[in-house]
This record gives C-alpha cells, structure tokens and sequence, in this order.
C-alpha cells in the first residue's frame, strides 16, 4: 500500500499481515502495492477496505488489526 499526500508527500507499505512470510512461495493479491491519496490528515476509509476487510498496522514493534465490521463500524486490536 502506498500513502501519498496531495503535495507529493509518500509512504509506502504493503497491505496484509506478513508475519511468516519466508515459509509463502508466491505472493498472494493481499500484499499486492496499493496507493492512497491523502488530503491533508484525512485518509477515506473506502480506500483502506477496497479490496481487504482487516488491515495491519505497525506502529514501533506492535501489530495493529484494523477490522471493517459487517455494520460499517472500525475495530483496532492489538
């Protein structure tokens, strides 16, 4: 997944968990590069979900799950 601001701005990541993922032998479509667009600090969650209903997040050494819920509403686990 690649993040980029308006003002050219870019972060780049890639979408999906890969913990284990010396032991995969071919890449699977949910770790395919993605780019989204921010306009200032606001990212459109459809952009996040358009093709995943969890994403991971890693902030320092921690995984965050980010979950779209059946009812439109956002869950972050640890």
């Amino acid at each position: 997944m690649k993040i980029s601001k308006a003002q050219h701005h870019e972060m780049s990541a890639t979408s999906g968990d890969n913990i284990g993922a010396a032991e995969k032998q071919a890449e699977p479509a949910s770790d395919a590069a993605k780019t989204l667009v921010m306009r200032g600090n606001r990212l459109d969650s459809r952009d996040l979900f358009s093709t995943e209903r969890e994403i991971i997040i890693v902030h320092g050494e921690e995984h965050y799950r980010l979950r779209l819920t059946s009812q439109n509403k956002l869950i972050l686990t640890k």
